[in-house]
C-alpha cells in the first residue's frame, strides 16, 4: 500500500467505533512479535494534561540523548502526529510500510472470535510496531480513554503516571471522581513506580489504594514548599513572576532540587504537567541505569511545543487567535486562567469564541467556566462521527453569550468570526481537538485574506 491507501485502510475501521478491552490487543501484539516489549515504556493516563505531559517527558528524554518514541491521542492537524520518534512525525513512507506489513495479521481478526481490530487499536499497534522498528530506547505512551481497558494498556511499563483527574467521558468511565480514578489507576502495575499530580482527594485515595495493593511505589506531585519527613511526595511551586501563566518552575524530587525551570508551554497548569514529566523522566532514566542531567531537563521543558495547546498567533489586523483543544470543565477552567492573563497583558477588548464539542462531554459545564466575557459565540460541528450537532449546542450557548451564531461546519464558523474580528479582539477556537484540527493556522490566515 502507498500512504493514501494505508490511510484509507485505517479510516475504513472508523465504522467499528471504540471498543474498550485488552484481549484483542494482547492477541494482535503477540502475532506481531510483541513489539511493545522491545523498549522501555512510560505510560501516562489522566483527564487533563496527559498529552502535554507525554510531550514534555519525551522531549526531556530526547534532549538527554535517548532515541524516544511518543504516542499521542488524539491528533490535531495530521494523523501522523500520533506516532513520533525524536519529535518527528512518522513519515508517509514508514506509515505505508508498517501498515502494509501489519495488514495480513490485522485482516485475520475480521472473522475471528476476537472481532475486528478498531481504528484506535490499529493506530496503537502502528505506534508499537514503528517504535520497535525504529529501535527506540524509550516510548512515552498516552492513554486514549480511561486506562484499565484502553488499547494501550497491554504495555509493561518502566514508569506510570496519572495527571489530574476530573469528570469527563462519564458515559464510559463513571460519574464520580472515584469511579474515573479507578479506571485511570488500571494502568498501575505490580511493583512499578507510579507518579500522580491528582489534586482531587477522592481520586487520589483510589490511586493510593491501588498502588498499595500492587506494591507500586507512589509519588504524589504536590504544589507547595518542601516539608520535613514527607516520603512519597515531590513538591513544586512557581518562581516569583509577573504572571503565573508564564512563571518558572521550582521542583524538589527525591533525587534533586531544581529552581527556575523555564517552561515553553503557556499556562499555569503546564507547570504542574512539567513537574510530573520531570519526576517521571528522572525516575525512568535512573531505572535505565543512567542519570538525567539538569541541562537536558531545562532544554526539554523549554523546547516542547504542541498543536492546539494554547497555540497562538496574530492576524494581519492585529487580532490575536488562540487554538486550544480544551473539551471538559477542568480544561476550560485552566484555559480561562491563561486567557485572562493574555487579555490583561495585551489589552484585549473583546473575546470571540468558535466552539464545537463531541457527544459525551458537558457543554454547559464547559461554558460555565469559559464563557464569561465572550461577546460573540459561534457554534459549529466538526466533521467527525461523534460531533455534537450545532443545533443542540446553540440553545445551551444562548444561556451564556449575548450573541450566538450557529454554523454547520467549523470552516463557516471561523470564516464568520474572521469577518467580525477587530484589531484588539481575541478569537478563541476551542471545545474539541477535532474542531481545532479543522482550523489550522495556515487556513485561518488564508480565510482572513479572502
Amino acid at each position: 500500500m502507498n500512504y493514501e491507501e494505508a490511510l484509507l485502510y485505517m479510516e475504513g475501521r472508523l465504522r467499528l467505533g471504540w471498543k474498550l478491552g485488552n484481549e484483542r490487543m494482547e492477541r494482535a501484539c503477540a502475532l506481531l512479535g510483541n513489539p511493545q516489549d522491545q523498549y522501555r515504556v512510560i505510560h501516562i493516563a489522566g483527564t487533563k494534561g496527559k498529552g502535554s505531559t507525554t510531550a514534555l517527558c519525551a522531549q526531556i528524554l530526547h534532549e538527554a540523548g535517548y532515541r524516544v518514541g511518543a504516542y499521542f491521542s488524539p491528533y490535531v492537524y495530521d494523523v501522523r502526529e500520533r506516532v513520533q520518534v525524536g519529535g518527528e512525525m512518522i513519515s508517509q513512507e514508514d506509515f505505508a510500510a508498517r501498515m502494509t506489513e501489519m495488514r495480513p495479521i490485522i485482516d485475520t481478526f475480521d472473522d475471528s472470535e476476537f472481532g475486528p481490530i478498531t481504528e484506535f487499536e490499529l493506530k496503537t499497534l502502528l505506534a508499537f510496531f514503528h517504535f520497535a522498528k525504529s529501535e527506540v530506547d524509550f516510548a512515552v505512551i498516552e492513554v486514549g480513554i480511561g486506562g484499565r481497558l484502553d488499547a494501550t494498556n497491554v504495555v509493561q511499563p518502566l514508569v506510570t503516571g496519572i495527571t489530574n483527574i476530573g469528570l469527563d467521558h462519564t458515559d464510559l468511565l463513571g460519574d464520580t471522581h472515584a469511579k474515573i480514578a479507578f479506571e485511570k489507576a488500571g494502568i498501575i502495575k505490580e511493583g512499578i513506580p507510579v507518579f500522580t499530580a491528582t489534586q482531587n482527594t477522592e481520586a487520589f485515595a483510589v490511586i493510593a489504594e491501588r498502588a498499595a495493593c500492587l506494591n507500586a511505589p507512589l509519588t504524589h506531585l504536590v504544589e507547595g514548599t518542601v516539608s520535613a519527613n514527607e516520603r512519597g511526595v515531590a513538591f513544586w511551586n512557581l518562581a516569583p513572576s509577573e504572571s503565573e501563566q508564564t512563571a518558572n518552575l521550582n521542583l524538589t524530587t527525591e533525587r534533586r532540587e531544581y529552581t527556575n525551570l523555564e517552561v515553553g508551554l503557556m499556562g499555569r497548569y503546564q507547570r504542574e504537567n512539567a513537574a510530573l514529566a520531570v519526576a517521571m523522566a528522572e525516575c525512568a532514566v535512573g531505572l535505565y541505569g543512567g542519570e538525567l542531567s539538569e541541562n537536558a531537563i531545562r532544554r526539554g521543558l523549554l523546547a516542547t511545543r504542541l498543536p492546539a495547546r494554547f497555540e497562538q498567533f496574530t492576524l494581519p489586523n492585529g487580532a490575536l487567535v488562540v487554538l486550544d483543544g480544551a473539551h471538559n470543565p477542568m480544561a476550560a477552567h485552566a484555559l480561562r486562567g491563561a486567557l485572562d492573563a493574555v487579555r490583561r497583558e495585551k489589552g484585549i477588548e473583546r473575546t470571540l469564541l468558535v466552539m464545537g464539542m463531541m457527544t459525551g462531554h458537558e457543554p454547559e459545564a464547559f461554558l460555565a467556566e469559559l464563557a464569561e466575557g465572550v461577546a460573540v459565540l459561534f457554534t459549529c460541528q466538526a466533521n467527525w462521527r461523534r460531533a455534537l450537532p450545532a443545533s443542540e449546542l446553540t440553545p445551551i450557548a444562548q444561556r451564556f453569550a449575548p450573541d450566538v451564531r450557529e454554523h454547520t461546519t467549523v470552516e463557516s464558523a471561523v470564516r464568520d468570526a474572521l469577518q467580525e474580528v477587530r484589531p484588539n479582539d481575541l478569537l478563541l477556537i476551542s471545545g474539541s481537538f477535532y474542531v481545532a484540527g479543522e482550523a489550522p493556522p495556515a487556513k485561518i490566515r488564508e480565510w482572513f485574506k479572502m
